[in-house]
């Protein structure tokens, strides 16, 4: 890891409940014997993501057609390993509140991360995924390193993002140039620090060169074609001034036809506010 970056993340590892939660619940699942009602009381201890789990799962997010009033009965219906996902979701992004608002701010940065990861959850949709919100919580993640960088080096994410708009460059390219790194390799080592699955360690490092993926390649190709739809999309703002390109190799390891991309726009459109609502909490 670079050193830089190791300094970057000092006491990030305590930075909230993230993983505590998500680590309970991962651990009560793994063991096939612990109940619907196990899993509830644990994410139970929290009132405040007891509260968020359920006005996502009664949002247009899932538009189940009778409302969901207990986390015992979310679990029943939505699936442990799913709510597991979400409970994750909520949590990071609730965690992160402090930023320098010069060039992006909070709610508009998870805005586009919420966002890709609608897009995300609506592409692997497509090869019947069992849990498609592995996918949805890999697209909230994706540039979780960016929000690293502008929560504990300001001045210098505002130099970034200003020389990226005088260049006309991406972003991730600016950061290598003057930093030797970039906001994939920051939020991949989070991602190492808390203890979260490789396989969202991996998307993050190579979400905007997907062919570099091994292990995950395929998660990885959705998670950077998704980026770049809602980036046309211009839903929220991650800092990033132009829609990336996406790579040709993403399409045909997908199998994705372009002829898809208005109706994914489409449901991404009509989702998109109620999740927001859902998620982030103002």
């Amino acid at each position: 890891m670079h050193s830089e970056v190791m300094r970057l993340l000092a006491g990030m590892d305590r930075l909230s409940s993230v993983p505590i939660i998500y680590t309970q619940l991962d651990e009560a699942i793994r063991n096939s014997r612990v109940s619907s009602g196990h899993i509830s009381a644990i994410i139970s201890q929290d009132t405040a993501l007891t509260a968020r789990l359920l006005r996502i799962v009664n949002s247009a997010f899932y538009s189940f057609p009778r409302k969901i009033d207990t986390i015992s009965r979310a679990v029943i219906i939505v699936g442990t390993q799913q709510l597991r996902d979400l409970a994750l979701a909520t949590s990071i992004i609730n965690s992160f509140k402090d930023i320098p608002e010069k060039h992006v701010t909070v709610e508009s940065f998870w805005q586009h991360s919420i966002a890709c990861g609608l897009a995300s959850r609506i592409i692997a949709g497509y090869f019947k995924e069992s849990n498609i919100e592995r996918y949805f919580v890999a697209g909230i993640l994706h540039d979780i390193g960016r929000m690293v960088m502008l929560t504990k080096a300001p001045e210098q994410s505002e130099k970034i993002f200003a020389a990226a708009a005088e260049t006309n460059k991406p972003v991730c390219l600016i950061e290598r140039e003057m930093l030797g790194y970039d906001h994939a390799a920051v939020g991949s080592s989070l991602i190492q620090l808390w203890q979260l699955p490789k396989s969202f360690e991996e998307i993050i490092m190579y979400h905007h060169s997907p062919t570099q993926a091994t292990l995950y390649s395929l998660e990885t190709s959705v998670i950077h074609i998704a980026d770049a739809i809602v980036h046309a999309m211009e839903l929220g703002n991650s800092g990033e001034h132009c829609v990336p390109p996406i790579a040709e190799e993403a399409w045909e390891n997908t199998g994705l036809s372009v002829d898809l991309l208005p109706y994914i726009m489409d449901m991404v459109d009509k989702q998109f506010t109620d999740a927001v609502n859902g998620f982030i909490v103002h």
